[in-house]
């Protein structure tokens, strides 16, 4: 496959890059300034271009059969997160390629809460309440978009970390999915191989799911 990955840099994004890689993928990594020796793999084509401008997804997406988006706005501009959904659904549509979309975890419902949002739950960290509602209109962003894109939308757990490479996980649609103790978590290299199983064997279409251990 040919990805094209935006983000590539980043905690996420990099993992990806490395696991598509290791499957044997060509991978384009997208940066939005460029990056000093060592920084992406060699074996990478790494572009300039920025996520939420739809003339460069289009333009780095065309020829490819994904993109995946693990693109993170910096504190106080969470506001930019509806907008990079937006060009990327839009230059997806353009290029007519999949977009696989790394989201937010802050719209999953609580197990047995009656529908409760994450983000809506007793413990939920203020200072994250920013973040977690420009996911909130990232998400109704991708449900809104019109026919003409695939797309897939990857709500991590509670808890992502870097960590081990066990290649294990579960999946689940609209739901956390939490363990025997309630706990919700996958290390971030699980994610990245949770993500490239969605992009060899797509299972979700114009839908979000999520993944834990």
């Amino acid at each position: 496959m040919r990805i094209t990955v935006f983000g590539a840099t980043g905690e996420i994004g990099s993992r990806i890059v490395t696991e598509a890689r290791t499957r044997g993928h060509e991978v384009t990594a997208v940066v939005r300034t460029p990056r000093p020796p060592g920084a992406l793999p060699a074996d990478v084509d790494v572009r300039i271009g920025d996520a939420a401008r739809a003339a460069d997804v289009a333009a780095l997406g065309a020829g490819q059969d994904l993109i995946v988006s693990a693109t993170r706005p910096a504190p106080g501009a969470e506001d930019q997160l509806p907008v990079m959904a937006r060009a990327l659904l839009a230059g997806a549509a353009a290029s007519e390629v999949r977009l696989l979309l790394v989201g937010g975890s802050s719209t999953l419902t609580l197990p047995g809460s009656g529908g409760v949002q994450v983000m809506d739950g007793p413990d939920f960290p203020a200072p994250w309440l920013p973040i977690a509602r420009a996911c909130a209109v990232q998400l109704e962003v991708c449900r809104a978009a019109g026919p003409d894109t695939d797309w897939a939308y990857a709500s991590p757990p509670h808890l992502i970390l870097p960590g081990a490479r066990t290649g294990a996980y579960r999946l689940g649609a609209d739901e956390l999915v939490v363990d025997g103790e309630g706990e919700s978590a996958i290390s971030m290299e699980d994610f990245a191989v949770a993500l490239l199983d969605e992009a060899e064997q797509p299972k979700h279409h114009r839908t979000r799911f999520t993944v834990a251990y």
